[in-house]
């Protein structure tokens, strides 16, 4: 799956403009320049597949990647503190809502956390809404070579205590673009559920 060439399909800005409902899908959610983009372009082994910015919000669209027949990658808008008029910002909200609830060929949301900072109220209001709704996710924590082994696992520890409160179990998995670190564990885990 993984060594198929990865191709750009199309993007869209809801669930009627998502290529049909065929093949399983895998999103990444989380918020705007947490590193979303940098992770599709890790997991596929290329460049810039996926646009990465150091502009927050410039991912506006749910952006389509397919992996030769195996399954699409989705690269959800982040939300947060993109600069983008409030009536977009409800739109996309919308629009992922739809596309998290109603999408039938969705298989897993791989919600990306900065490993540095703790997660924000929007992110824990996340786990709590995919928790109760019983969609399959999984936390996986970027940029995990920025800081020390030991602060990665207190990091990762801090977000397990996080979703016990919430009662959910989920795997929790820190990974690093740049050096690869933690990308197999994510391949596999992507695997199984596609």
């Amino acid at each position: 799956m993984f060594n198929a060439q990865p191709k750009f399909i199309t993007s869209a800005t809801k669930l009627e403009e998502c290529p049909p409902a065929g093949l399983p899908e895998v999103c990444f959610a989380g918020r705007s320049n947490v590193g979303k983009s940098s992770l599709i372009n890790a997991l596929l082994n290329k460049k810039n597949i996926a646009r990465t910015s150091n502009v927050p919000g410039k991912t506006q669209q749910m952006n389509y990647y397919k992996l030769g027949e195996a399954c699409f990658f989705v690269d959800l808008p982040g939300y947060g503190y993109a600069k983008v008029p409030k009536k977009e910002r409800e739109r996309w909200g919308k629009s992922i809502r739809d596309y998290l609830m109603d999408r039938e060929s969705l298989r897993l949301i791989l919600h990306v956390v900065d490993v540095r900072h703790d997660p924000s109220q929007l992110d824990e209001a996340f786990f709590y809404w995919m928790g109760m709704n019983e969609k399959p996710f999984a936390v996986v924590l970027s940029k995990a070579d920025k800081i020390s082994r030991n602060k990665v696992n207190q990091a990762k520890a801090k977000v397990r205590r996080i979703m016990k409160e919430m009662n959910i179990e989920v795997p929790i998995l820190p990974y690093s673009a740049s050096s690869r670190d933690g990308i197999d564990e994510i391949k596999k885990l992507i695997t199984e559920f596609v």
